[in-house]
């Protein structure tokens, strides 16, 4: 339906009277709130009052929080020694070179060293550790142990943990 002269006269009035978009919309028929909205502003009617908002409350200011001392945290020592790698230097092949994408094979380890964009760039070329792709001091250093299979090994009971866990919900 198309925006008759009389359709836009009750437009006005009913915007007038402080009727929502909505409720002009199903008084008019066959046009959306949108459509209302939108005719409103081209006809450049006048907004409405904003609706009365509640008293703002005052301010409440903080009380200064009391901090009493408390027990420093205790770090338990880690069960696992530190993992401490040398900096390995890639090993150089019958030709002088390192070991690179090309001429790398099973038995190699092919842990990265340095930067790919370097023209530096090689792997470190040592004996497979087992069925790692890596040497054994760069699979110590890649396979790290995870956050659960330390707190495990850290001596914290399994039922301890559940019960915290629970606690905590």
């Amino acid at each position: 339906m198309g925006w008759s002269e009389e359709r836009v006269a009750l437009l006005r009035k009913l915007w007038a009277e402080g009727l929502s978009a909505s409720q002009i919309a199903k008084q008019l028929g066959g046009v959306t709130r949108n459509a209302v909205i939108g005719k409103v502003h081209r006809l450049g009617l006048a907004g409405r009052a904003t609706p009365s908002r509640p008293a703002k409350r005052p301010v409440r200011t903080a009380r200064p929080r009391v901090v009493g001392p408390s027990a420093p945290r205790l770090r338990l020592p880690s069960s696992e020694p530190r993992v401490v790698i040398p900096d390995l230097e890639p090993v150089k092949l019958d030709d002088g070179r390192a070991a690179t994408v090309l001429t790398l094979n099973e038995s190699m380890c092919k842990y990265p060293i340095g930067d790919p964009t370097d023209p530096d760039f090689a792997f470190c070329g040592r004996g497979a550790f087992g069925n790692h792709p890596y040497c054994q001091d760069h699979a110590r250093l890649a396979y790290q142990p995870s956050q659960a299979r330390k707190r495990r090994t850290s001596g914290e009971p399994d039922e301890l943990r559940r019960m915290m866990r629970l606690s905590a919900m």
